[in-house]
C-alpha cells in the first residue's frame, strides 16, 4: 500500500506539479478542497504525511499546524515561499517536522518525505509502551506525557526525543544519541533543530512542571533530574 500524502496548497499549478511528481514515486496524494476545515480533511484522509504551505486562504499554515497537533502526530513538512529564519523557527516550534522553501527541488523534497516517513514508522528500541520518571509517564503509543490526571500531547518526534531521556533518567544523554534516536542518520538533522525541539517541549510541558526536570548539561547533552 502506498503512503498517503495530503497537500495543503492553494496554488493549483503547484498542486498539479506535486501530484504528478509524487505519484511518479508511488505516493498517493490528496489536495485540500475546503480551506475552512483543513484539519478535518486531513483527519478524514488518514494521511501518512502532510505538505503544508504558510500562506493560505482564511487561516495560515501555522494556525492549522497548531490545530493538527492538538489531536495528531502526523509528520508535517512545510513547503513555502517564505524564506525568513523566523518563519522556519515558528513552524518548527508549532510542531512541524521539516521546512522547505520555494522554488523547490523535487528530488530533495522526495528525500525529505521518505526520511520523515521512515522516522514516523520507527518503533521504540525496546518496544516499551510506557516509561516513568518520578510523577511523569511517557506513553509511547499515545504520544503523550502524563502527570496524574493531566496529559500533554506530543508529536512522534518529541516522543522519540524523550524516550532515551526517560530510559536513562538521571544520566546525561549526548546530543548525538538524541539525534540518532530522532532521525537514524545525523545527515538529516543539525544541533540547532534539536535545540528548537527541546525548547518546544519545555514550553509545551511547563503547565505540568516537566520543564523544570529537563536540564541541558553544557558541552555534553541533556538529562532528566529530580
Amino acid at each position: 500500500m502506498s503512503e498517503r500524502l495530503f497537500i495543503v496548497e492553494d496554488n493549483q499549478e503547484i498542486v498539479q506539479l506535486l501530484e504528478k511528481g509524487l505519484s511518479g514515486w508511488g505516493f498517493s496524494t490528496t489536495a485540500c478542497q475546503d480551506f475552512h476545515d483543513v484539519d478535518k480533511e486531513i483527519a478524514a484522509s488518514k494521511a501518512d504525511l502532510v505538505i503544508m504551505d504558510v500562506n493560505l486562504p482564511f487561516r495560515n499554515g501555522f494556525y492549522w499546524t497548531q490545530e493538527i497537533r492538538k489531536k495528531a502526530s502526523v509528520p508535517i513538512l512545510f513547503l513555502s515561499s517564505r524564506q525568513e529564519d523566523t518563519d522556519q523557527i515558528m513552524a518548527m516550534n508549532l510542531g512541524a517536522d521539516d521546512y522547505m522553501t520555494k522554488p523547490f527541488n523535487l528530488d530533495l523534497l522526495i528525500v525529505k518525505i521518505q526520511a520523515l516517513l521512515r522516522r514516523s514508522a520507527k518503533t521504540s528500541p525496546a518496544n516499551q509502551t510506557i516509561l516513568s520518571f518520578g510523577d511523569f509517564s511517557l506513553n509511547i503509543l499515545e504520544n503523550e506525557l502524563v502527570k496524574g490526571s493531566d496529559s500533554i500531547a506530543l508529536s512522534k518526534n518529541e516522543t522519540k526525543l524523550l524516550f532515551p531521556l526517560f530510559e536513562k533518567a538521571g544520566q546525561v544523554v549526548s546530543k548525538e544519541t538524541l539525534m540518532e534516536a530522532l532521525w537514524d542518520d545525523e545527515l538529516f538533522v543539525d544541533r540547532n533543530t534539536l535545540s528548537v525541539m527541546v525548547n518546544r517541549i519545555r514550553t509545551k510541558t511547563k503547565a505540568i512542571g516537566f520543564d523544570e526536570h529537563l536540564a541541558t548539561v553544557k558541552g555534553k547533552g541533556l538529562s532528566l533530574h529530580d
